[in-house]
């Protein structure tokens, strides 16, 4: 009779190599586990610049990001780097967005909100190759909220463009968002640093990119600036429970720079950058941990 003894010998080696093979994927040195990274963008209108200059150094700084997680401009910038995982191309690409990118006023949606929100869903379709949340090359979440139930809504399937313009979709001023059988609006109404998000998403390093540490603005000139001012000092008070969450805050100095100030651009993105370099070593002793 036929000795299976050898055979079975075998199939348990194979057993044992391939549980190895595919534990070495998530494993560095030493056995330990490589962390999960998650960028975490905040909303916050023109100053989302910042995001560029916060990219810029953490690619330089060849910090690996596995999951983004963006509100509002938060979700517009996620949106173009992980479509296209290079810091050049996004700065490139963010210094053409100008304020009528962003603020397509029209009288006939003003029941609802004077801006459609239709050029920044256009913009986005233009700028990026890729169409659907779900491909994009880095895992990328953009967060709205339901304006019928409340909720925090991530978005994690279907029209790239259509979810970035959802997630910004400021309540009063752009017209809310129909994304399948939802009604949504900006998502930083519940959650504009969406930490919780990452986290439950299986992130092991939190990095979160705060715009709103100042929202001092006395340049308040007219209904769209009063209700622009009134969800900032909102989202400010949210925040500090959802920062809570995150390992690394990064909080690129905004001081003077207005929600729909395109004229700041390169102040903005070199302070991003400045914030970032003075977090990295946080970064790096975080990271240091797993090793």
């Amino acid at each position: 009779m036929w000795d299976r003894g050898p055979a079975i010998k075998k199939i348990i080696i194979f057993s044992l190599m391939t549980i190895f093979l595919c534990s070495c994927q998530t494993m560095g040195i030493g056995g330990k586990k490589e962390p999960r990274i998650a960028l975490v963008l905040g909303g916050g209108s023109a100053k989302g610049f910042a995001h560029v200059g916060v990219i810029r150094i953490l690619e330089q700084e060849k910090i690996p990001i596995h999951m983004i997680v963006g509100t509002s401009v938060g979700s517009l910038i996620g949106a173009l780097y992980a479509s296209n995982p290079d810091s050049f191309q996004l700065e490139w690409t963010a210094f053409k967005i100008e304020k009528g990118d962003i603020l397509d006023f029209s009288i006939i949606s003003s029941k609802f909100g004077p801006v459609q929100g239709a050029r920044l869903e256009a913009f986005v379709e233009q700028a990026v190759k890729v169409k659907k949340v779900e491909d994009t090359k880095i895992p990328f979440y953009p967060v709205a909220t339901d304006l019928n139930t409340g909720e925090t809504v991530t978005l994690e399937k279907g029209s790239l463009a259509k979810a970035v313009r959802a997630s910004s979709a400021i309540p009063g001023i752009f017209v809310p968002v129909l994304f399948g059988n939802r009604t949504l609006v900006d998502g930083g109404v519940t959650d504009n640093v969406a930490c919780d998000i990452a986290r439950g998403k299986g992130a092991d390093i939190i990095i979160a990119v705060n715009l709103q540490r100042d929202i001092k603005d006395y340049a308040i000139n007219s209904a769209i600036d009063v209700i622009a001012q009134a969800i900032s000092i909102m989202v400010h008070g949210n925040n500090k429970t959802k920062l809570q969450l995150a390992d690394i805050v990064i909080e690129p100095d905004t001081k003077g720079v207005t929600i729909f100030d395109f004229s700041q651009k390169k102040i903005l993105v070199e302070e991003g950058m400045k914030a970032t370099r003075k977090a990295m070593p946080k970064i790096r002793e975080m990271i240091e941990k797993y090793k």
